[in-house]
């Protein structure tokens, strides 16, 4: 009896030495500070990414290190000729702001390996290795709180530089040795998290790339994780990582699509996280001179609009010139944007997702409390809108404008008959009240 009780005992051990890392993982529960940041995040409905980095200077996107397979010591020369000198960070969030942006995400340190803040783990930063040598995330924090935006940190878990990153996934050697230690490295990486946990103030959360490069790597991200919601309760995780989100994590993040039509997604699906859509203004994350083919104003306000249909946030980016400053076409885009916003907001910011996914003729948002629905008909000929059985009878529709709108509602659901002046030339939003 003893013996079988030893064989189970140390089975059992067996097991639970297996999945320890699953099961603390698992047992994450968010703190209460995080539940109200994710609300927060969920009304906030719209946000500004900057890919910015010495890759500028090049002027071919972020990932040209590896596209040219630049070898390490000749990409060290740029920091060199890096010097910013254009850069307002008050001017890029006034920019957000009146874009009807409520939120940041910067580019702490992408797949090239260079920070853009002050880190005390390497020399290879903005502050100690370019003429610049002021630290862009530090002015950035400070406007961030003088405009009432919320600061959010890229950080790419992938590293084209470091040479601890080894075993390397898909990545070029760019001239490092083929060894290195990969638990340093990851040290190196928690120690960059906890300086940007401490010395920048609250931040609304930190944004993950590149853990897809070594899917079946120990990345060690309940430590990771933890050490976050430790520092900064409030902050919210997520991961550019393309499958279902991990323990630990607050956001669902999808790359370039809608939720659910993400071209990198690998059938991850659509969880009950708050959820968000990252997209460029044309074609590239990084200043790409190359890249001339920008998004319309009414592309990118229909995006933001079924964004908005699926629950979703979106994070629309722009990749600053080497000098800080932003491309006027990218600007004079959000500016017509935030135009927008000014007059419909009211359909986008606070709202969820309708009750049924986008339709080709446009996309419905509910407010958060449930009293209107936003009815968005984004196709410009259509007459009447056809909806399916709604929660609540409507007892009245109007458009944004106040003009009275014409419905009829059954047991099957409500027909609305469109108004024959368009006042808006983007999106004719309706605004049903329900009881």
């Amino acid at each position: 009896m003893l013996k079988r009780f030893l064989l189970l005992f140390l089975l059992a051990g067996i097991a639970v030495g297996q999945s320890s890392v699953v099961a603390a993982e698992a047992a994450y529960i968010p703190s209460r500070e995080n539940l109200e940041a994710r609300e927060w995040f969920r009304d906030a409905a719209f946000g500004l990414f900057i890919h910015w980095g010495v890759y500028s200077l090049l002027g071919r996107g972020e990932w040209v290190m590896h596209n040219d397979d630049i070898p390490a010591e000749e990409y060290e020369k740029l920091p060199l000729r890096f010097n910013p000198t254009a850069f307002d960070p008050d001017s890029l969030c006034l920019l957000a702001s009146q874009a009807g942006m409520r939120y940041i995400t910067i580019t702490s340190k992408h797949h090239d390996g260079f920070a853009m803040f002050d880190s005390k783990q390497t020399a290879y930063d903005i502050v100690d290795a370019t003429p610049y040598g002021r630290d862009i995330l530090a002015m950035l924090a400070e406007s961030c709180r003088r405009y009432g935006l919320k600061l959010f940190i890229y950080y790419s878990q992938l590293d084209w530089h470091h040479p601890d990153y080894w075993p390397r996934g898909s990545s070029f050697s760019h001239g490092r040795a083929e060894s290195g230690n990969w638990y340093s490295y990851l040290d190196c990486m928690d120690s960059q998290l906890k300086e940007l946990c401490t010395g920048y103030g609250e931040i609304g959360g930190i944004w993950f790339d590149g853990m897809w490069e070594k899917p079946d790597a120990d990345w060690r991200l309940e430590r990771t994780y933890g050490l976050i919601h430790r520092l900064q309760p409030a902050a919210l995780v997520g991961s550019n990582h393309h499958v279902a989100p991990l323990p630990g994590e607050d956001f669902q993040m999808f790359e370039k699509g809608l939720p659910g039509q993400d071209p990198f997604n690998k059938g991850s699906g659509i969880s009950d996280l708050p959820l968000e859509m990252c997209q460029t203004i044309n074609n590239s994350w990084g200043y790409d001179q190359r890249d001339k083919k920008s998004k319309s104003v009414r592309e990118l306000i229909h995006t933001l609009v079924r964004a908005a249909g699926y629950g979703a946030n979106l994070l629309l980016n722009v990749g600053p010139k080497p000098d800080g400053t932003i491309q006027p076409d990218h600007r004079e885009r959000l500016l017509a944007v935030g135009e927008w916003l000014g007059r419909n907001g009211e359909s986008v910011y606070g709202t969820r997702g309708g009750p049924f996914p986008p339709q080709s003729w446009g996309a419905v948002t509910v407010a958060a409390d449930g009293g209107r629905m936003f009815v968005h008909v984004l196709e410009n000929e259509a007459k009447v809108v056809a909806l399916p059985k709604v929660n609540g009878r409507v007892v009245a529709a109007r458009t944004m404008e106040g003009a009275r709108v014409e419905f009829v509602q059954t047991g099957l659901g409500a027909i609305i008959r469109l108004p024959v002046e368009r006042p808006d030339q983007y999106d004719t939003v309706v605004v049903l009240e329900l009881e």
